[in-house]
């Protein structure tokens, strides 16, 4: 029971923080304004694919916090949902494009550390980063370019 209460803590904490924030710092008008690449999806993709990335992340975060608690991985794993959640106050309640690439960089950097550290010792937990890697690649990519046309 007691390992049930905390994944959903973990469920909690990354997908209700994730959540709030994105609530919290909708795009808006400011954001439509933006000159954006030809390859920028539209923006009802980015709750879904947050909304079961978050759920990735949650359940990486638990599985690790069982196995290696007090581990690199662990420190990497706080480190990337602090960026994480970093990021769009950054770019949309600051409005910071420049200092949010610099967020998104770090962010994409803690990720691929989560899985160096992780992968030998829980590949799951690092194949439940790969995707969440992949989009924040995309999405580094997405917020390089917006810095760059606007």
């Amino acid at each position: 029971m007691q390992r049930y209460l905390s994944l959903f803590i973990f469920l909690l904490v990354v997908l209700g923080g994730g959540l709030l924030i994105g609530y919290a710092t909708l795009p808006g008008d400011w954001y439509a304004s933006l000159n954006k690449p030809p390859f920028n999806p539209p923006n009802w993709v980015f709750g879904p694919v947050w909304s079961v990335l978050y759920i990735c992340i949650a359940v990486a975060g638990w599985r690790t916090s069982r196995l290696r608690p007090g581990s690199g991985a662990m420190s990497a794993w706080v480190a990337q949902l602090a960026l994480n959640f970093l990021w769009s106050p950054t770019f949309f309640g600051a409005r910071m494009i420049g200092l949010a690439l610099v967020v998104i960089l770090l962010l994409f950097a803690t990720i691929v550390l989560f899985i160096g550290r992780i992968w030998q010792s829980d590949r799951l937990s690092g194949w439940l980063f790969v995707p969440y890697a992949a989009w924040v690649a995309f999405a580094t990519l997405l917020n390089a370019s917006i810095f760059w046309l606007n």
